[in-house]
């Protein structure tokens, strides 16, 4: 049986990819805060998976919890790390930044570099990390949500090259997700597509093995206007 570690699994992107995952005979390791999510989430799926409550704003904490649960399942051979944390900073607060910069930084970072060493040890393996479309520019109402999913995407392209560097079978996948209809949108702007069509390309992108996916594929030219447009025309937007 296929296993696989899902952190950040108790809404949207995360929920759904418990499903479908599922749906494909995985049996799952899902951690996230909310112990009644993992539960309700547990016990919608078919057959039998484990439960993991864990924070990421304690990264040492986490790390441990993540070690146990791969030791409790035995033979794990993917882990997507989905956890993150957003917020429109109308006011900039040192409490709420910091929190991202800790989960989206500090955490994502602990639960990537585990992952590395235990595929390492195990001999091959598959790391997902979920960063986002803003990982491109620079935004005035999100400077410090970019600039820790900017992070996101430039350390797993370092991690694939350090995957290509140790000769083992280690796929590294970056998902960079554009407008997603999950309860961190604040608002659905023009392109917001559901959750269940967003995952479903994630799921194609995981068993393609594949470096890279813009979620929905509309966004690679999006992608590629950020690198084109001049400074003060996306700042109009963003």
């Amino acid at each position: 049986m296929k296993q696989a570690i899902i952190i950040g699994a108790s809404s949207g992107i995360g929920y759904e990819l418990a499903v479908q995952l599922a749906g494909l005979g995985y049996q799952l390791g899902l951690m996230a805060r909310r112990e009644e999510r993992l539960i309700e989430l547990s016990d919608r799926l078919p057959g039998q998976h484990f439960v993991q409550v864990t924070d990421l704003i304690n990264a040492d904490v986490a790390r441990t919890q993540l070690a146990d649960l791969i030791k409790q399942m035995g033979d794990v051979e993917l882990i997507v790390v989905n956890s993150g944390v957003g917020s429109s900073e109308k006011k900039l607060d040192w409490t709420v930044e910091s929190q991202m910069i800790d989960v989206n930084v500090r955490g994502f970072t602990a639960m990537s570099m585990d992952a590395m060493n235990h595929f390492t040890q195990r001999g091959g393996g598959h790391l997902v990390g979920v960063s986002s479309m803003a990982a491109h520019f620079s935004g005035g109402l999100s400077l410090t949500y970019n600039a820790t999913k900017a992070f996101v995407s430039n350390y797993l392209n370092g991690m694939r090259s350090r995957a290509s560097r140790s000769g083992l079978p280690i796929t590294i996948t970056t998902i960079e997700p554009g407008f997603i209809d999950t309860p961190m949108l604040e608002s659905k702007p023009m392109g917001t597509v559901s959750v269940e069509k967003a995952v479903a390309q994630i799921v194609q992108a995981i068993k393609g093995k594949k470096d890279h996916a813009y979620i929905t594929r509309r966004w690679t030219i999006i992608a590629g206007l950020f690198y084109i447009l001049p400074n003060w025309l996306i700042r109009k937007f963003v």
